[in-house]
This record gives C-alpha cells, structure tokens and sequence, in this order.
C-alpha cells in the first residue's frame, strides 16, 4: 500500500480509501448493501492489514447507521484513533425537520456534533459538504465550516459534487476572511466517466487539491460481471439501483479493451478499472466499497498492478472524452505557443 500526501498538507493516506456506504442497509440504501455489524469488523480488519488508514462515511448512510457500525468496529477491533483518517459528510436530508437538510450554518453544526456521536469519537478528520445547496449562501456555509473547525472538532475540510466555479468561489471566501479552505474533494471518476478531466481536474491540480474519486467501478458496471452479452448480473446493486449514469455502449467498448489486459496480468476486470485510476497523477486515493471479504480482497490487489504504457495508452484512447470547447481551442492554441505552427 502506498500512501500520499492529502492536497497540501502534510497527511498521508492510503492510495485506497474504504469507503461504508454499503454498511447498514436502511431505507433505499438496502440496495447499495445490508452490511451488519460483525461483517462489518470483518471488512474493516481486513482493510486494516491491508495497509489502508483513510476510511469514508457519510452521516446519509442508511440515516447514521453507517457511521455507528464503523465507529463500533473501530472500537471492537481496539484500533487506536490517532491510527486512522476519517472522513463524513453533511447535506442531506436526515429527518423531517424544515432545517434537517442543507448547508445552513445550523446545519453543519448540527451534523456534526450527531456524526460525532454516532462514530463515538471526540473529532472528525476530513469533513465533506456532500452536495450543493443553492439556497444557502457560500458564504454562510464557509463561516458555519469555519465554526467547527476553530471548535476542535474538525481537522480538514473537503467538497464534493461542486463544480469547479463553485469550489474556486468557495476557497476565495475563505481565504478573504482568513478561514479554513477546502484541501480535498470527492468526485465521480472512472474510466467509464472521464468527465472530472474537462474543468475539475486542471483546477484540482492548480490548487493542489486532494481527489478521493467515488464509485470508479461505475456502480459495478465495471465489475467484471456486466458485457454485452450479459447486462444483468442478478447480484450486482446497479441491477436494482442504476447509478451513477453510464454511457452503457461505450463503456462496453472499454470493457472489451479492459478484458485482454485483465487476462494478461491474471487479475479481474475490476482490478484494471481500479489501476487506471490509480496510474492517474491528479489520483490521491480511490475509494472502494464491499459487501463480501473477497470483493475486499480483489479491489485490494488492484494497488499491485503496473499497467505498461502500451496498456495505458489503449486504456486512455478508448476511454477519451470527445473534445469540446474551449478545449479544443485551448489545446490547439497551446500547440502553436510552442511549435509556432497551429
């Protein structure tokens, strides 16, 4: 397991992020995954021998059950706090209440202090916006993030689901008023859904912003289980949940390009896709799901898997995005900056 550095700071983390959204099963989270408790210690063990410290919850997971099976097999594994990088989130809907969702100030202060309980720990390492409210100011939410940091209750601060316009907004609050700025952002990104590569991307890297991508086996469509002549696993959660979007006819394409390379290095399809992710330089770490101990074991293995630059380079060219402006122009003209000739 390798580990890199979280944007500009000086944390390090695992290359593989063990993600537990599959970890409780309440609400139309059942079809994402019923992970209970003792399975959960189980997972949460092996990850640990793997070498992984940097692990992922939301307080949206089966409304806070998530975060109270993790925080358990913390405890019940006697995994020393400081051994360990968490992350959750805030913005969802997580009750009734006309202020139980959002990025209110109220909100975030709120969420908080429940995620802090439900994980039974006295602070949380990287705490994530989880989505974009249009009917709070940028503003607002930066001062009600502010808050929980000076609290002590809040290491690092990370978005995601912005874009990049958002993000850039909303780091030049902060730094105008002197508060905590965002160091990491969690993203869709896959090789079936390059689409982070357009603006997300080039601002991450100008910024030196951590990326943690979520769902990069797009929902398990690059699971190994899904070609063109079978599009139903009959086990997989995208059978019941399709999500996120995928461009199905193209990433067949990728599959079909993936599968002789998966052959050649005698691993899974699933561990290809992960190794893509994880050759990809604006890549701090990738974050990965389970349900079982052996899908564990797989995605894990993924992190010994060179792909030559042969293979990579078929793996980006079937996988590119189509251009669009202004990057086509940007790169046509960046081409006769250099060479002089356009």
């Amino acid at each position: 397991m390798k580990y890199n550095f979280l944007g500009n700071t000086g944390v390090l983390v695992s290359e593989l992020c063990f993600g537990t959204m599959t970890f409780g099963g309440d609400g139309y989270f059942e079809v994402i995954g019923k992970v209970q408790q003792d399975d959960a210690n189980a997972l949460v063990k092996t990850a640990l021998d793997a070498g992984i410290n940097f692990f992922d919850t939301a307080n949206v997971y089966s409304y806070g059950k998530s975060e109270e099976i993790l925080g358990q097999s913390f405890r019940t594994l006697g995994v020393k706090r400081s051994d360990v990088f968490v992350a959750t989130k805030a913005r969802g809907r997580m009750a009734p209440g006309a202020n139980q969702v959002g990025l209110s100030r109220l909100h975030i202060m709120d969420s908080v202090n429940e995620s802090l309980a439900r994980l039974a720990t006295d602070h949380i390492d990287l705490f994530y916006i989880h989505g974009v409210d249009a009917e709070t100011a940028l503003e607002e939410t930066m001062r009600g993030l502010e808050d929980v940091v000076r609290s002590g209750k809040v290491r690092y601060l990370g978005v995601s689901n912005h874009a990049a316009w958002q993000i850039m907004k909303a780091n030049g609050i902060a730094e105008k008023n002197g508060w905590t700025k965002f160091v990491a952002c969690q993203h869709y990104y896959t090789i079936a859904g390059r689409d982070l590569e357009r603006e997300l991307i080039p601002m991450m890297k100008d910024q030196n912003l951590g990326l943690m991508p979520w769902s990069p086996l797009a929902g398990g469509f690059l699971s190994g289980k899904y070609t063109r002549n079978s599009e139903s696993s009959g086990e997989n959660r995208r059978d019941n949940f399709d999500f996120p979007p995928v461009d199905k006819e193209k990433a067949y394409d990728i599959i079909d390009v993936i599968q002789p390379i998966a052959q050649a290095h005698g691993v899974s399809v699933a561990q290809i896709a992960l190794a893509w992710l994880l050759h990809q330089q604006a890549v701090t770490s990738v974050i990965i799901g389970a349900k079982r101990p052996e899908q564990l074991a797989d995605n894990i293995a993924s992190t010994n898997v060179v792909l030559t630059a042969d293979e990579l380079d078929q793996l980006n060219k079937i996988s590119a995005l189509k251009p669009e402006y202004p990057q086509w122009m940007i790169e046509r003209q960046s081409r006769e900056r250099v060479t002089g000739k356009p």
